[in-house]
């Protein structure tokens, strides 16, 4: 998964920055697959402890919770999701072009990581309040890097017709077709390819 920034509101016992980062990267890694597989509340934290190679004693150092793992694993899904498609823009040429390339590599990124972005419509609400509000702001601001593109192009004239209330929806169906691969991939993966 990307790199992710370290989420200063989770509590530590450790000064060390860095090495906060790294080891919560190894337990948002290790969690992901063990949520994936077995569900958010019938993972244990002994279980995530063991998958990461921590003691569970060590795994307390780095984290108060085992929703402190699940904000942390939502925050490293949206990071790759967001590095993709900001590596997409800076690739991208201009016009409409730019806005296919865009919309491209977000699709192939939600196709690699349906099963993320299912844990995170899925789990989301285990969450205390206030990372749940932090969750739907990183889907909006994935949304926004749409609604630059959008307006780039607008501005251009290739895309005649765009309000700021027209491109903003724009930019939200687009998300939701990226995430309908993920809904759906029970009937779309038998018929369709990417």
């Amino acid at each position: 998964m990307a790199q992710f920034q370290i989420a200063k509101d989770i509590p530590t016992q450790i000064k060390n920055p860095e090495l906060v980062d790294r080891r919560r990267r190894q337990i948002a890694e290790a969690a992901v697959q063990l949520f994936i597989e077995k569900g958010f509340h019938k993972t244990t934290t002994r279980e995530i402890a063991q998958a990461a190679g921590f003691s569970i004693g060590s795994l307390y150092e780095y984290i108060a919770s085992k929703e402190d793992i699940l904000y942390l694993v939502c925050e490293a899904i949206h990071a790759e999701v967001e590095n993709g498609v900001a590596e997409a823009m800076k690739r991208a040429t201009a016009g409409k072009e730019a806005l296919v390339e865009v919309i491209r590599e977000y699709f192939l990124v939600c196709d690699r990581m349906s099963d993320f972005i299912l844990l995170i419509y899925q789990e989301t609400q285990s969450l205390p309040s206030q990372w749940q509000k932090r969750v739907l702001e990183n889907e909006l601001r994935i949304t926004g890097l749409f609604v630059q593109v959008l307006a780039r192009i607008a501005v251009t004239g290739e895309l005649p017709n765009l309000d700021d209330r027209s491109i903003e929806l724009a930019a939200h169906n687009i998300c939701v077709l990226g995430h309908m691969w993920t809904f759906r991939r029970w009937f779309l993966g038998r018929h369709y390819t990417m």
